[in-house]
């Protein structure tokens, strides 16, 4: 099996400053999504593996190049690749695009890992790798429990006041559908649906469950707070979020 793993991210951001070169307890962001790479390529021998970054950005180019012993292909994003309204799913087809010409193979499975998204486990990748590999989706995503329903306990602004995004009589949560927060971790795709030139929800989805982590979108100062108390955590009680932290430190080039 061959799989093209693709971390995408943008110059600046219009939250964080520099999000994406960010430290996170002491190791650049992007660096946690590397080491789940490298842990999941150790423990699959047998399957070839590419890895990309695709950037416009120099300083996160540089970061990858001067600071991390580890192969990772670069592509310099093009212009129009790098607009606001540009959705990502353009831009890890343009990664599959570049790669395939580079290296003149055909790829299984195409498999993004958000940049901003550190708190993941190599189990998660191996659920979502063996989901894709065994269902007949198109796209395979992460998802975590919701901790709110749009059936029971969401609301909106209405001409008359706040009413329920879904007009419903449920009293309880337990009779409301199950719902899933997409928690913008990781995506695995099929190649020919990436060619395509189709959006995510125009083909046959499915998911895996991650470990809630609260969810958090990097799009201020306090959330990047609030989510290394809780990586902090998670690295104190499970073996399997700091191992992913402790890998880290092999990957750094010696200075």
């Amino acid at each position: 099996m061959n799989i093209l793993f693709t971390i995408c991210g943008r110059a600046g951001s219009k939250g964080i400053k520099n999000k994406n070169l960010m430290d996170f307890l002491g190791y650049p962001l992007p660096f946690y999504t590397v080491s789940a790479i490298d842990l999941y390529k150790k423990q699959n021998p047998d399957v070839h593996f590419d890895i990309v970054l695709n950037t416009d950005s120099q300083d996160l180019i540089r970061m990858f190049k001067e600071r991390l012993n580890f192969e990772v292909s670069i592509i310099e994003r093009d212009p129009i690749l790098g607009l606001d309204d540009t959705p990502k799913v353009a831009v890890i087809l343009n990664c599959l695009k570049e790669m395939k010409k580079r290296k003149v193979i055909s790829y299984d499975i195409v498999v993004d890992l958000d940049i901003t998204s550190p708190l993941r486990t190599v189990n998660d990748i191996r659920n979502l790798i063996n989901k894709k590999t065994n269902c007949e989706a198109d796209v395979v995503f992460s998802v975590t429990d919701s901790r709110r329903n749009p059936y029971f306990n969401m609301v909106k602004k209405s001409k008359d006041g706040f009413v329920r995004i879904i007009e419903t009589k449920f009293n309880t949560r337990q009779e409301a559908p199950e719902i899933f927060d997409m928690n913008a971790s990781m995506y695995a795709y099929s190649p020919t649906f990436l060619e395509n030139g189709k959006g995510i929800f125009e083909g046959k989805c499915d998911a895996i469950k991650m470990l809630d982590t609260a969810v958090l979108d990097l799009d201020n100062e306090n959330d990047c707070k609030f989510m290394q108390v809780i990586a902090q955590y998670l690295f104190d009680n499970y073996a399997e979020f700091n191992e992913i932290n402790l890998n880290i430190i092999s990957l750094l080039k010696k200075s």
